[in-house]
């Protein structure tokens, strides 16, 4: 009986040793797949840590980005006034000088006109001044050849008066010495009508001229 009843405390004993033993392994097997799990999660929160980190860091090189763009593009839009304004003034410049050139253009243009206006006066009045001269010419030449018949009408009034006869002269006061006095009077109407023809008329040569 006792040792029936031994027998089956060491069978209980045995089974109970067993039992433990499958329970401990069953609970390293849970604390080694715990671990596992608690590394993986741990691995991932690194991960994750580092991915944030470096969104961070994203985050703030993107910004700084974002400043340096904004600072260049405010440089560059305070750049493109300046030069608008530049051009601006350049423009209104150029119109200004446009329009200085246009009205120094028309002064030109006017004085020109006028010059030309003056010039051909001049040429007209030259031109008249050039006929008169040429006319007095003329009368100078004219006169001068009148003197010179004038100078040879003298000299044959000189030779006739030299050559004369007194015979003649009392003849002439004589009551009838008719021809002596028509001869006479015939003699001094040809030397009168040759210094008539040796008169110098301006009028009158400048029209026959």
């Amino acid at each position: 009986m006792n040792t029936r009843f031994l027998a089956l405390g060491l069978g209980l004993l045995i089974a109970t040793g067993a039992s433990a033993e499958g329970m401990e392994e069953r609970l390293r097997t849970q604390l080694r797949s715990t671990t596992q799990q608690l590394q993986a999660l741990q691995s991932q929160q690194a991960q994750a840590s580092a991915a944030q980190l470096a969104a961070q860091n994203e985050v703030k090189a993107a910004q700084a980005q974002i400043k340096q763009l904004t600072a260049e593009l405010a440089k560059a839009k305070g750049l493109a006034e300046q030069l608008a304004g530049q051009q601006q003034s350049l423009h209104s410049q150029a119109q200004a000088q446009v329009a200085a050139s246009a009205e120094q253009t028309g002064k030109f243009k006017k004085a020109y006109d006028e010059l030309l206006v003056l010039a051909r006066g001049k040429e007209a009045e030259r031109s008249k001044l050039q006929a008169q001269l040429a006319e007095r010419d003329t009368q100078v030449q004219q006169c001068s050849a009148k003197n010179q018949q004038m100078y040879g009408v003298a000299k044959q009034i000189l030779t006739a008066y030299e050559n004369i006869d007194v015979a003649e002269v009392m003849k002439i006061r004589q009551p009838f010495a008719g021809s002596a006095r028509v001869k006479f009077d015939e003699l001094a109407q040809g030397f009168g009508d040759e210094l008539y023809k040796t008169q110098f008329d301006a009028p009158q040569a400048a029209i026959a001229h």
